[in-house]
């Protein structure tokens, strides 16, 4: 029931995040500080989407570590409280500089993604924490779905319904219907976790317990204190920890990459390499996906692991990024030479497959993660370091890749495919340093 509550929560955080995807070009593209200039958009999309990990990257490991120290729940409930304020105010932002101040806000309130990784340890054991990972992957394939109909669909509804979007205040706000969507899971989410969620952290451990017999027996003094003491955070740089959490961020580091690019490009001309679709094709596409993702990490995830190991599943996942970004210049190169249109599809599935493929990475890298902390009590700020790390590297993600694909396209580098170039070289040195994990998790 606990984790049942927990996943629920957890659908708020690619809900909210992952809307803006389908129509967070159009948008910018609308701005004034775009001019009108196309190949400008790379530039500011990517800005605002890496804002969030940037601002997310200062303040996690103290929201992580405040949940050591208090519990998991109030933290919980402060992150969802945040995510509903900075959704509203994006909604009604009509300025870059708005977009940047409301993008900065749901980061530096949300501690929420690394405070619910620890939860799910803490209520899933050896035998069942991949499944318990798997399910977080279903998650995001879930909520990332949701987000991306949601944003897909109700972005400017004026156009799709004016009968029903009549008043100026759509026209004027076209953005905000969908934002509007999202805060109101965001509020249900708070009601849910303040009425159901149970505190998984004994943040004021008794000296005393009960025997069976329902008599009290003393605890000796650093046995169960010292196992659910948080540690000084220098002590969390053991050697499992740093590799652990090195993957971590460089596989976050070429999914955001990858995440960025896929509606950028779609949404680009032909003329500058992209497919030249509308945000409703690019909603409905990333919502399939998100389906049958969801489907494959489900069901496939915790029999791969349990067959092949979690280091191999993680290297396959490093090794699936290559078929995305080499899909990307092929797909427009069909669209050039006139194929036909089931081409472009089939091109634009197998590319989504992967994406399927290195979504296993996740839940790998975090049960080394997790099995890394030195004890029980610095779970929580082991895991606020690993998304610390990981939200660095979400933050260089989006902006490089879509500054590297605005800059690559405007100065026609190896005909608007240089991007592509950088991005194999980033699998190649990912993969050096996944070869490092252990066989197992860290014991």
């Amino acid at each position: 029931m606990q984790i049942l509550v927990l996943l629920l929560l957890q659908l708020a955080e690619p809900i909210t995040s992952l809307s803006i995807y389908p129509y967070i070009n159009q948008l910018v593209s609308e701005l004034p500080v775009v001019g009108g200039d196309e190949r400008k958009v790379g530039y500011y999309a990517g800005i605002i989407v890496s804002l969030f990990f940037a601002a997310e990257a200062v303040t996690i490991l103290q929201w992580c570590r405040l949940s050591d120290s208090i519990g998991r729940k109030p933290v919980l409930l402060c992150g969802l409280l945040g995510t509903l304020v900075s959704v509203i105010l994006f909604g009604l932002s009509r300025s870059f500089l708005a977009l940047v101040i409301c993008r900065c806000l749901h980061g530096m309130l949300n501690g929420n993604i690394g405070v619910m990784k620890s939860m799910l340890a803490e209520l899933t054991d050896e035998t069942n924490m991949a499944r318990g990972f798997a399910l977080i992957q279903v998650t995001w394939a879930v909520g990332g779905t949701i987000g991306s109909l949601i944003g897909g669909v109700l972005a400017r509804p004026q156009d799709r319904w004016p009968d029903a979007f009549s008043h100026p205040f759509w026209a004027e706000f076209p953005y905000f219907l969908p934002c509007l969507a999202c805060a109101a899971y965001a509020l249900l989410s708070f009601i849910l976790a303040a009425v159901f969620l149970k505190e998984t952290v004994n943040y004021n451990p008794s000296t005393t317990k009960l025997n069976s017999q329902g008599g009290r027996c003393e605890v000796l003094e650093g046995s169960l204190e010292d196992e659910e003491k948080p540690l000084p955070l220098r002590s969390l740089f053991t050697r499992p920890v740093l590799i652990s959490v090195t993957n971590y961020g460089h596989h976050g580091l070429l999914e955001m990459a990858a995440s960025t690019l896929l509606p950028l490009i779609w949404s680009t001309s032909v003329e500058f390499g992209g497919l030249d679709m509308s945000p409703v094709s690019i909603g409905l596409w990333m919502a399939v996906y998100g389906v049958l993702d969801g489907i494959l990490q489900c069901i496939a995830f915790p029999c791969i692991v349990g067959h092949f190991g979690p280091r191999r599943v993680f290297i396959t996942s490093i090794i699936a990024f290559a078929p995305i970004y080499l899909m990307f210049p092929f797909e427009n190169l069909m669209l050039r030479s006139g194929s036909s249109v089931s081409v472009l599809w089939v091109l634009i599935m197998l590319q989504l497959g992967s994406m399927s493929i290195a979504n296993m990475g996740f839940g790998s890298i975090l049960m080394y993660v997790c099995s890394a902390a030195p004890n029980k009590g610095s779970l929580g700020a082991t895991n606020g370091i690993a998304q610390t790390v990981v939200s660095m590297q979400r933050t260089v993600g989006p902006a490089a890749a879509a500054s590297l694909f605005a800059f690559t396209v405007k100065n026609d580098i190896l005909g608007g495919y240089f991007t592509y170039t950088v991005l194999l070289a980033a699998v190649c040195g990912s993969l050096c340093v996944a070869v490092q994990l252990p066989k197992t998790t860290w014991k």
